[in-house]
């Protein structure tokens, strides 16, 4: 995903985060019942569901210890940032607007509290999208994954110290370099005592690297995305979020990041932490292009970070990331299998919940992989064929004898669109159609399909035809065009919002029930929320500085400075750094040098500098506190007029 998430600017309204508050008034165009083809549409789905032998129940609920009293967790202002109680209206059979499989998985999934896996290992789940793994080491808490932000990670070290017993971290380990399995770091530990080396903080190798792709780089388009994938302005509800497939939601906490101080580089190292043996599994380019797998040997405790969770994962997420390789997914699964397996009593993982029994590891691992390889193998067969991507999608389906088991459901990623990554990973995204290869952008192409229909009333009736037939992925193609050559017109809209709901209600997938419901209710009330981002002043800190002015350097339009080329020099005395800003007719070009001749140079503590170039505070403002430019200061400014400040909200299902 932890999709992720699987983020977030200074001043990110907390709105974003409404699928774990507190319930707000009904909006005003409230989401409408499930039509007489969605009815249908889950009888059918409930039919051709596996039987249930209430093994993964069992194995939620073992080794229960105890939960947080209040189920609020707030932020130091009292800012709510997640709620533990946000599901528990769940029970009973699932509504007629929420897919039977995924009422099932909610009602698994909503689960919350510490719960112990073997002797000396522990797991909080429910206090955020991911798990954090507890390890009891000689003289304190070992944690695996520290959640997603500073306040939910605190609350589950308290709930640990409250129920086990008060010890100090001794030692952080990030199995991959996903915000949800980092960004609580500072709620668990204080960087002091990692500096003091009285705290080991362990992670893949390319961890920071990775970190600062995903995070930083691609941060603003992701950030809105990110939106869609999770619901964030879904209220939790029979016509709303119904999690996010490995999780409930991504936490309003504060995402925080300390650097590691060790770094594991292959398969098959090992380290002594706090007196536990620990042996590692590096499965990068599987779900993180940096990530690891921990065998915690005096227990038989296999930790399989992301690589096999409640759910088929996502091959490319739809929040954006870089598109992963479903072949080494599936080899380092099987490498598990055989290394870790018959040595395994309990499957955990950073979501969901626990296997028992070796029998299990090694079944579940041994299905994971076959899924994830047939995945993998169907597509290219296919693909070797000429079909396309959307070809392949439409005609690939599960094998039975792996949706037998429940946690290869599509609850988070999906044959369909995984399928799809698989050929973009091979192929991109080009069909070799050169009909396709320099088709019209989507205002001007739907322009053009709704004049060839006949006109938009045209379209119209054929869409709302579609829709009452129950055909709401031809009604949602015929709306869309519609509403693309014109956004204003509101029949079309509305429609589409309805076409699109119903596809969200059928939907097994959270996420992709989140988009669904997410397009809709921005069709019906605009954009109600802002983009999630990553790049908040401690991710920024944490990165180097090259990186970030390689970042930067995505944001500047030399159309802005009419041609001119410069230099510019910055100076950041505490870290005995100075970077050299290259400006030519097209580029920017950050080093980790100076210009030899620049026009200006601008020197201050790097917190400083950085809030200029990412966070757009004004120079005459950093200047009033202690920032120093020499040399030509309106070419610094024109310098720094031409960085366009990081993207708010963009439309999705509107031009």
């Amino acid at each position: 995903m932890t999709a992720l998430r699987y983020r977030r600017l200074a001043g990110t309204a907390l709105l974003a985060f409404a699928p774990l508050l507190l319930a707000q008034a009904p909006a005003p165009d409230a989401p409408k019942p499930a039509t007489a083809a969605t009815l249908a549409a889950q009888r059918a789905a409930a039919a051709a569901l596996p039987k249930d032998d209430e093994r993964d129940v069992t194995f939620a609920r073992q080794g229960f210890v105890g939960t947080r009293t209040d189920p609020l967790i707030k932020a130091a202002d009292g800012r709510p940032v997640w709620n533990l109680a946000a599901y528990d209206w769940v029970a009973g059979a699932a509504p007629d607007t929420v897919n039977p499989s995924l009422w099932r998985h909610i009602g698994i999934l909503r689960q919350h509290g510490l719960y112990q896996v073997a002797e000396g290992v522990w797991q909080v789940r429910g206090f955020d999208i991911s798990n954090m793994t507890v390890v009891s080491g000689s003289t304190g808490w070992i944690l695996i994954d520290p959640l997603t932000g500073r306040e939910t990670a605190k609350a589950a070290l308290d709930l640990v110290n409250e129920k086990l017993g008060k010890r100090p971290v001794t030692a952080v380990i990030y199995s991959h370099s996903h915000g949800d399995h980092f960004g609580g770091v500072r709620g668990v530990v204080d960087e002091a005592d990692v500096k003091a080396g009285k705290v080991a903080i362990i992670a893949p190798a390319h961890f920071m690297a990775e970190t600062v792709s995903e995070n930083i780089m691609a941060g603003a388009a992701m950030g809105r995305r990110v939106n869609y994938q999770f619901g964030t302005a879904l209220q939790p509800g029979i016509k709303g979020q119904i999690g996010s497939g490995i999780g409930a939601a991504v936490s309003g906490a504060e995402i925080t990041l300390i650097a590691p101080t060790d770094t594991i580089n292959k398969t098959g190292e090992s380290r002594v932490v706090d007196g536990v043996t620990l042996e590692f599994q590096i499965v990068s380019g599987s779900e993180a292009p940096s990530e690891l797998n921990v065998y915690i040997a005096p227990t038989r405790t296999f930790l399989s970070a992301e690589m096999t969770t409640c759910s088929l994962h996502n091959i490319l997420t739809p929040r954006g990331a870089k598109v992963r390789d479903a072949r080494i997914w599936a080899n380092y699964i099987d490498e598990a299998l055989q290394t870790w397996g018959s040595r395994s009593d309990s499957l955990i993982s950073s979501h969901c919940w626990p296997r028992f029994g070796t029998g299990e590891v090694t079944s579940a691992l041994a299905s994971n992989r076959d899924n994830y390889r047939y995945l993998h193998d169907q597509t290219v067969r296919l693909m070797n064929k000429g079909e396309t991507m959307v070809e392949i999608a439409e005609a690939l389906k599960q094998p039975p004898e792996l949706a037998k088991d429940w946690f290869n459901h599509g609850y988070y990623g999906t044959y369909n669109h995984n399928s799809k990554a698989v050929y973009q990973f091979y192929l991109g995204w080009y069909d070799s159609n050169p009909a396709n290869l320099n088709a019209h952008p989507p205002v001007e192409r739907a322009k053009r399909t709704v004049a060839a229909i006949g006109g938009a009333k045209k379209a119209l009736a054929a869409a709302r035809k579609a829709f009452d037939a129950g055909d709401y992925r031809w009604s949602s193609d015929l709306l869309s065009q519609i509403v693309f050559a014109d956004p204003a017109n509101k029949p079309a809209r509305l429609l589409l919002a309805d076409s699109l709901e119903q596809q969200g209600y059928q939907a097994e997938s959270a996420i992709w029930r989140n988009q669904f419901l997410m397009g809709a209710k921005e069709l019906r009330q605009g954009v109600l929320v802002r983009p999630t981002s990553s790049q908040n002043a401690d991710m920024i800190a944490a990165v180097s500085t090259q990186e970030l002015l390689d970042s930067v350097s995505t944001r500047f339009d030399p159309a802005k400075l009419g041609g001119k080329t410069l230099g510019i020099n910055l100076v950041m005395p505490e870290r005995q750094e100075m970077a050299g800003i290259e400006v030519t007719r097209t580029t920017m070009i950050g080093r980790m040098k100076p210009v030899a001749q620049p026009a200006a140079t601008i020197t201050g503590p790097r917190r400083a500098l950085l809030g200029l170039l990412f966070l757009k505070v004004p120079l005459a403002q950093l200047e009033m506190m202690g920032v120093k430019v020499e040399g030509d200061r309106a070419a610094a400014e024109a310098w720094l007029n031409a960085i366009e400040p990081i993207p708010g909200a963009f439309n999705i299902v509107e031009p």
